[in-house]
């Protein structure tokens, strides 16, 4: 039977599923296979961007859906994003329009500007995730790439705004000066970099936190263990929590990771795996159990995004 997660109402009165599956790095028809997969298991959000360069496998995934009859398009929500190339207010709305027609589902439910930082405009080709060569910085404000998102919502095909990896003095320069409030904040957020400050920040206007690479990365801290943060997942404290509750280390996470108020968005593409992911909601942390989660934050990024440090805007020399 599929496991469905209950919804919040963000602050435009949109309601979101509180978990939902990234799609980073399914590439190659792996997206298509891992959508199906999830709506199956009871998934109703899922967050593509396109950087991913999958966003037509995802929105084939959820017509093909449809038109078997599991949903109807109301039933899921969609997040995509502006890539870093597109924030010239004139590039905005054609951005929009190319990741609108490659979904192909009619319309988005929450579109999000990827990042504060721009690069130059080198075309419609979505560039290499993987480069670690920067690309061109450029110092388009935040706040004129907001406000052409803006005026996306005129159209009805975009139904909320929202940021990503923004820190706290960005967020409050969209919330003061433009007219929109985004309705989330997509951030890297998982136990060793819990995000409680910037929740707490952005609650005050009811701006949630979406959490990406929720579990961390324990591939990157086998590489690199001297630098990168040690995941929780096989900590004997996060086991002993899932023996309790019968529960893997991953299901204690996502769960932690909503009794703190974020709305987190494993990606998998294995099916056990999004079957677990999502079964999370039968069960609820103790105050004392969070505490000890809360133990695992040391601030440290599973990606710091080094390439990016030099620019303006870049957000991560903010404390939250």
């Amino acid at each position: 039977m599929p496991s469905f997660a209950p919804t919040v109402t963000l602050n435009n009165g949109q309601k979101m599923p509180v978990l939902g599956l990234g799609t980073w790095l399914s590439r190659e028809g792996e997206a298509v296979t891992a959508v199906k997969a999830a709506i199956d298991a009871g998934y109703r959000h899922i967050d593509t961007a396109y950087l991913y360069a999958n966003e037509q496998e995802v929105g084939q995934a959820i017509r093909e859906k449809i038109a078997e009859g599991v949903i109807k398009r109301e039933d899921v929500f969609v997040t995509t994003k502006l890539l870093n190339t597109y924030h010239e207010p004139r590039h905005v709305e054609e951005a929009f329009n190319r990741s609108l027609a490659n979904l192909d589902i009619g319309y988005i439910d929450l579109y999000l500007m990827h990042w504060p930082t721009s690069s130059k405009f080198i075309g419609w080709a979505a560039p290499d995730p993987d480069s670690p060569v920067a690309p061109e910085f450029t110092e388009v404000d935040i706040v004129d790439t907001y406000r052409a998102m803006e005026k996306l919502l005129k159209t009805g095909k975009v139904k909320g705004l929202g940021v990503s990896n923004f820190n706290s003095q960005q967020v409050a320069r969209i919330v003061n000066e433009c007219k929109v409030l985004p309705v989330t904040n997509q951030v890297e957020c998982n136990p060793s970099l819990n995000q409680r400050k910037l929740t707490e920040f952005c609650k005050q206007w009811n701006i949630t936190i979406t959490a990406y690479s929720p579990l961390g990365r324990p591939n990157y801290y086998e590489k690199d263990p001297l630098n990168m943060p040690k995941p929780a997942l096989d900590d004997p404290r996060v086991l002993k929590i899932g023996k309790k509750y019968g529960k893997s280390p991953g299901q204690v996470i996502l769960r932690y990771l909503v009794d703190i108020g974020t709305i987190p968005v494993p990606k998998s593409a294995n099916l056990d795996r999004l079957r677990q992911n999502i079964a999370i909601f039968d069960f609820r942390l103790t105050p004392e159990e969070i505490a000890i989660m809360d133990g695992f934050n040391t601030g440290v990024r599973t990606v710091p995004f080094a390439v990016w440090a030099p620019h303006k805007y870049f957000p991560f020399a903010a404390e939250f």
